[in-house]
């Protein structure tokens, strides 16, 4: 398994003349994917996993900075290279799945932050509560059949979600990256 490797690009690949053209667009859950990164052992060692995307959308208005933003991930998807690792994670130890299935993030506009890219402000809701967050998107390519969107999210307090097991073993932050395709709807 390749593991992914988490690291924003040096400049944004943002060209004003590729805009998005404003409509609904729906996310594609077979091309997209979220990574994460961890500490573990300690902070001795790095955990690389992915989550992958249920469903989601991007609806683009007219007016500079009108996105609305919903994108549900499937929490029992949680994927690293150790089985033992991942039924844990999935367990009421950290994730939770059985009773909490999905993590949601809704934004309702973005900003632009000029020679940076993006921020989507908005909220990740996880394990029962929700957290403001800020993605930061340095890369939106959108060609006249699909919008491709990479951002990430880093220093993600795990804690905010309620989430404190192995405390010392696991990591208290987390660095997110996600590769979003997305159609014309």
């Amino acid at each position: 398994m390749l593991e992914p490797q988490l690291h924003p690009q040096p400049a944004p690949q943002l060209d004003p003349t590729n805009v998005v053209a404003a409509g609904h667009y729906r996310i594609d859950p077979d091309r997209s994917r979220v990574r994460y990164s961890g500490k573990h052992m300690l902070g001795l060692g790095t955990v690389h996993a992915t989550f992958s995307v249920r469903e989601g959308a991007l609806d683009v208005g007219d007016a500079a900075g009108a996105l609305t933003t919903s994108v549900t991930v499937d929490a029992a998807s949680f994927c690293s290279d150790s089985t033992r690792r991942d039924r844990d994670v999935r367990s009421g130890s950290f994730l939770d799945v059985e009773h909490y299935p999905d993590i949601t993030f809704a934004s309702e506009r973005m900003q632009e932050t000029p020679g940076e890219g993006w921020l989507v402000p908005g909220t990740v809701t996880a394990h029962g509560r929700s957290v403001r967050v800020d993605v930061q998107v340095d890369r939106v390519i959108a060609t006249g059949q699909e919008v491709l969107v990479h951002g990430w999210v880093r220093k993600l307090d795990r804690t905010g979600f309620g989430i404190t097991g192995s405390r010392g073993l696991v990591g208290r932050y987390l660095d997110l990256e996600l590769d979003v395709v997305a159609t014309p709807d």
